[in-house]
């Protein structure tokens, strides 16, 4: 029998983090591994003598855990029941089941996919402390199995692990399909807003029991987030050792719950789980990612931010980017704007500072760029994009910071010559930190090669319609593959990218990758990519590196856009709440430090 010390237990427990608590912390790092990746690990943490047999009982304490949270101090009178499946998943549901027996008042039952053997020793040891059985084989018309889950507290689904093939068939499909009527869930499930929810006080997604799924729900690819119709959402997901692709890839990600990534005595220095370049953000992480701020500084100790943003049609987008610039802690702000549209955007942003551009019907034109690289050198970091919109002469604005008549070296814009004819006279050097965004992303798309005119760990914004311009690839296939598409175009690009939606990813060229734990249909309104924008730029412009500045602006940025929900709706959010959270998402995430 394992020691009981649900305390100890509690803290080795990596959860995967309360966004709305940033409080709560998880490990140093939780990686996100492929499924021959995890097989690899265990393999691995076996060879350094942490037997899978012992895997399994911390894989099954923990679930146990988790149970024992939801049922609370008094558990007399409930009743738990866990779907076996033949396999190891259905082993650690062995090992959960008998911790609870053997810890809790509750009545635990099992329901087996098929019978298990007398030699298999989880087996034995639930069965020996009375644990109740029954098989899918004694119960043709599925009522038993019927009866048991309609009358339980919590159902745990350890029906099928990681390794599964798609679609389901046979009795493991049709006793999810069973569980799921008893419930009244909904096979495949509504997708959830957040994996960040607490255990405790319980929430309760759905009627019925509350669902703990053993390492995935059963029915989802691991790899793939594909997932097949008789999957059962669950409340809450105990995974082991690492966070797997497919837990934050939809529509799979949509049925995950809650996650929790349990310690099973992986070593924390094994080679095989250090190499893994992928992980998920934390709250803790990203609190170490923030420049301090001391007493004695000025404003030229934040940097100065200069935004190069706006057009006759698109008014907001520079006011939000900017604001959201000084909200994240830039000492100066510079806004780069048409002038016409200059006596908009000074009653809305009176911290600014302004530098008003020649413009043809509202939009920057190429004249802009003589009064532009006048004024550049003077910045620590450059945003280009919001609101510009996609016209001729704003592209032609473009192409010239691009393209200028000194021969500079990778790390400085323009690093291009231009032809004589698209000479600019310019001496200023521009040494800067460079992000771009929205229409900045759609003219670049235009520009032949635009890879190779920009300067190294340039940080992009794409979403999944901006990805497909730059890289020529159909949306659908970037959404199949969107760790693997930014890890590609990082590296080729040369630059940081950051592709934004349900679940942003990070890449840097090195290969880092970085998933920031947050889904929220509160994002999904125009104008919250303008206050991403201006979160990245401003960081940037206090000195903080492009890769670390693109990471913390996502999560500062969905973490606000969590709170903003929290605080009215998440379908009446718009951009501007979103803006007027950040320093709540700030004060949350400097709290962990």
């Amino acid at each position: 029998m394992l020691p009981c010390n649900r305390q100890k237990y509690i803290v080795e427990t990596a959860y995967f983090h309360d966004a709305l608590n940033p409080r709560v912390k998880g490990p140093d790092m939780i990686k996100i591994v492929t499924t021959e990746q995890l097989r690899e690990i265990e393999h691995a943490t076996d060879e350094a003598g942490i037997s899978y047999d012992r895997m399994m009982q911390q894989a099954g304490r923990a679930v146990a855990e988790i149970a024992k949270a939801m049922l609370g101090a008094n558990s007399t009178g409930k009743h738990v029941v866990v779907l076996i499946g033949k396999g190891n998943n259905g082993g650690d549901g062995l090992v959960a089941a008998r911790t609870l027996k053997e810890e809790t008042q509750a009545e635990i039952g099992c329901y087996l996919l098929a019978p298990r053997s007398d030699d298999d020793p989880v087996y034995v040891a639930a069965r020996d402390v009375d644990v109740s059985f029954t098989t899918a084989e004694d119960d043709k018309s599925w009522r038993t199995l019927k009866k048991l889950v309609g009358s339980a507290d919590i159902l745990i689904d350890a029906v099928l692990g990681t390794g599964i093939r798609l679609p389901l068939k046979g009795d493991a499909k049709k006793i999810l399909e069973m569980a799921a009527q008893a419930l009244d869930r909904r096979p495949g499930g509504m997708a959830s807003s957040q994996l960040t929810r607490p255990i405790s006080p319980p929430h309760k997604a759905e009627p019925g029991a509350r669902v703990i799924a053993v390492d995935c729900p059963s029915g989802l690819d691991c790899d793939t987030g594909e997932l097949d119709a008789a999957a059962i959402p669950a409340d809450v997901t105990v995974t082991f050792a690492a966070a797997k692709y497919g837990q934050v890839t939809f529509p799979g990600a949509g049925v995950i719950g809650e996650l929790v990534v349990a310690n099973i005595d992986t070593p924390p220095d094994l080679p095989e789980l250090a190499a893994i370049p992928v992980e998920l953000a934390a709250g803790s992480d990203i609190a170490g990612l923030l420049p301090q701020r001391p007493g004695s500084s000025h404003k030229g100790t934040f940097g100065k931010a200069l935004i190069a943003a706006g057009s006759i049609n698109y008014t907001g987008a520079a006011a939000l980017a900017g604001e959201a610039a000084y909200r994240v802690g830039a000492g100066l702000v510079r806004m780069a704007v048409p002038q016409i549209i200059y006596p908009i955007l000074a009653a809305q942003l009176p911290e600014a500072v302004w530098l008003l551009l020649p413009h043809d019907m509202g939009v920057i034109n190429t004249a802009a760029l003589d009064v532009f690289f006048d004024e550049v050198g003077n910045a620590d970091a450059l945003l280009i994009g919001p609101g510009l919109g996609t016209e001729d002469e704003t592209a032609g604005f473009l192409r010239g910071l691009l393209r200028t008549d000194r021969q500079a070296g990778k790390g400085q814009m323009g690093f291009l010559a231009a032809s004589e004819e698209e000479t600019i006279d310019t001496d200023n050097p521009l040494p800067l930190s460079l992000v771009i965004d929205a229409d900045g992303l759609n003219l670049l798309a235009q520009i032949e090669g635009w890879w190779k005119m920009l300067p190294s760990h340039t940080v992009l914004t794409p979403h999944v319609g901006e990805m497909a311009r730059l890289t020529g690839v159909d949306k659908e296939d970037i959404l199949a593959n969107r760790i693997g598409m930014v890890s590609k175009k990082a590296a080729e690009w040369d630059c940081v990218v950051i592709l934004k939606g349900a679940f942003t990813i990070i890449g840097e060229p090195g290969g880092r990758i970085t998933v920031i734990p947050i889904a929220t249909d509160a994002l999904a309104t125009a104008g919250t990519g303008d206050v991403l924008a201006g979160c990245v730029v401003g960081l940037l412009a206090q000195g903080v590196p492009p890769f670390d500045a693109a990471v913390a602006a996502a999560y500062i940025h969905g973490l606000a856009g969590l709170l903003a929900a929290k605080n009215k709706t998440s379908r009446s959010v718009i951009a501007t709440d979103v803006l007027h959270t950040l320093p709540d998402a700030l004060t949350a995430i400097e709290a962990v430090g």
